[in-house]
């Protein structure tokens, strides 16, 4: 019982406190820099547990696949983020990705037609938006050109790829869950490195440890670890329980914020934060036995 509660608690941790990682990063990287940094240190670390784990490919999934996954679920998300954090703090940016549910919803009857949005679905939806519109109220109510809209349709359109990538993962069902991380990585290493020589990305400050160790942890642990504590927690307690991530990742986000990036948090923003909890709620209920709701947590 206490072992299902840490493993819960350490992935929500652990995911909750990329935002203020990735903060640090950029005071030294570029966003792309940071992107191909985790991307390629997260797949050493994954192939690390692969062969101490000895785990073997079970399938023959295409490659193609594979690049078309790491492409949504790393490459543009690693980007969109780091680049999204420059104009929001890390709290805000940790709600703003908890939306990935509500964009697993959106495209759910477009890659399958089996799966029909429920009154549930659309009422999540609904209050999800609600949610988006107070986060932003104080902005928005100064009008003109007060409201900085690329920070939050950065994090959005990177909620949106990781929602798509999580539903294309549903035909790699035949692999083992580790190897299909360490290879939608390995492929996202290759598109992030051809990114960061195409956008010819410098470094736009002077390169700390603080900002070397902070890669190395969004690698290690965000993007290589955590996915090993997320699979021991779906084969210990199922995959209803293991979606209460879900819930985990924005909280902590916000708090982590307050206590060591010294996030400025208003009423408004705790509002935000309760209320797309709410919605993910919403969300989930219809779906309890669906092991797709779980994986929405995954990022």
């Amino acid at each position: 019982m206490l072992k299902k509660y840490l493993l819960l608690f350490g992935i929500g941790l652990i995911w909750g406190s990329q935002f203020i990682f990735q903060k640090a990063a950029l005071t030294s990287f570029s966003p792309e820099i940071v992107g191909a940094g985790r991307a390629i240190v997260g797949f050493i670390t994954l192939s690390i547990i692969c062969l101490i784990m000895n785990l073997k490919p079970r399938s023959k999934t295409s490659w193609w696949l594979y690049m078309l996954i790491g492409f949504l679920e790393a490459t543009v998300p690693f980007v969109l983020v780091p680049w999204g954090q420059q104009y929001l703090s890390s709290a805000i940016t940790s709600i703003l990705i908890g939306t990935i549910p509500f964009f697993v919803v959106l495209f759910t009857p477009f890659l399958n037609a089996n799966d029909k949005v429920t009154k549930s679905n659309v009422i999540s939806l609904i209050v999800g938006f609600i949610g988006i519109v107070v986060l932003f109220a104080p902005d928005l109510l100064k009008g003109g050109s007060a409201f900085d809209y690329r920070g939050p349709l950065a994090i959005l359109a990177a909620a949106a790829s990781f929602g798509l990538a999580l539903l294309l993962l549903s035909r790699c069902s035949g692999e083992q869950p580790i190897i299909v991380a360490r290879n939608v990585l390995g492929s996202a290493s290759f598109q992030l490195l051809l990114v960061s020589l195409l956008t010819q990305s410098v470094v736009p400050g002077v390169i700390t440890t603080k900002s070397i160790v902070s890669i190395l942890y969004l690698g290690i642990m965000c993007a290589g670890v955590v996915y090993l504590l997320y699979m021991m927690l779906i084969v210990a307690a199922g995959p209803v329980f293991t979606s209460l991530t879900n819930y985990l990742v924005p909280t902590f986000g916000v708090f982590i914020g307050v206590l060591f990036a010294h996030d400025s948090i208003s009423i408004y923003t705790w509002s935000a934060l309760v209320i797309i909890l709410l919605a993910v709620a919403i969300n989930q209920r219809p779906s309890r036995d669906n092991k797709l709701v779980a994986d929405s947590g995954a990022h």
